[in-house]
């Protein structure tokens, strides 16, 4: 899953990423309003983290003009000012949850998830499509009751595939939610990531639509 962190405190910012990173989610920072606002309108995020007291564009009336674009991702909002109206104000221009500075880190990860699971219609932090099962929390796998040692790309990977609902997902379109900006990410690197999963897992998990792109077999589509 691939995250936008939009705080201009850079050592919270750093942490955020460092925390959602070893969570399993590519991240992408902005340290003020107006480099969110156009990241968030030209890049396709699963998950945003927005601070309201930002620079040259507060987060209030950043998530406006995405809402009013219609950018749906979920937007989780961290504030300093933990008060009740600011919260409406924020839930009403469109935010999916509120959390107030300062917070439990283990808090956030788990709202986070919480927020890209609903968004994909599930409600649970385990997966199942056939006989592959994932575990969002844990970061593992197993197929027919064997457990699969996975990196975390690899993870990632069929984490995505499994959040489409049986869509066949183009490799441009992993490339772009499994690597991050300053990472190299290509079609040739995807198609890597497939054969490596399909010696672990085996050949028939992941099924290849020629012209559309991957899915996970048993997800329908």
């Amino acid at each position: 899953m691939r995250a936008l962190v939009i705080e201009d405190e850079a050592a919270v910012a750093q942490d955020l990423a460092q925390a959602l990173s070893s969570a399993g989610f590519v991240v992408d920072i902005a340290a003020e309003g107006e480099d969110a606002w156009y990241k968030g309108s030209v890049e396709d995020y699963d998950v945003a983290v927005l601070d309201l007291g930002l620079p040259r564009i507060d987060g209030l009336s950043v998530l406006k003009r995405w809402r009013s674009a219609q950018r749906t991702f979920p937007v989780l909002i961290l504030s300093a000012r933990n008060d009740w109206t600011e919260k409406v104000a924020g839930i009403e221009a469109g935010a999916d949850d509120y959390l107030g500075k300062p917070f439990e880190m283990g808090e956030l990860i788990a709202r986070i998830r919480g927020l890209v699971r609903r968004a994909a219609g599930r409600a649970s932090s385990t997966i199942e499509v056939g006989q592959l099962v994932l575990d969002t929390h844990r970061m593992s796998a197993t197929y027919a009751g064997r457990p699969i040692r996975l990196s975390q790309l690899e993870f990632r990977f069929l984490d995505y595939l499994a959040h489409q609902s049986g869509r066949a997902v183009s490799a441009g379109e992993l490339a772009e939610h499994l690597y991050g900006a300053d990472e190299p990410g290509d079609s040739n690197a995807i198609e890597a990531l497939v054969v490596r999963l399909r010696r672990k897992i085996g050949p028939q998990v992941i099924e290849t639509r020629r012209g559309f792109g991957y899915l996970l077999a048993g997800d329908g589509g």
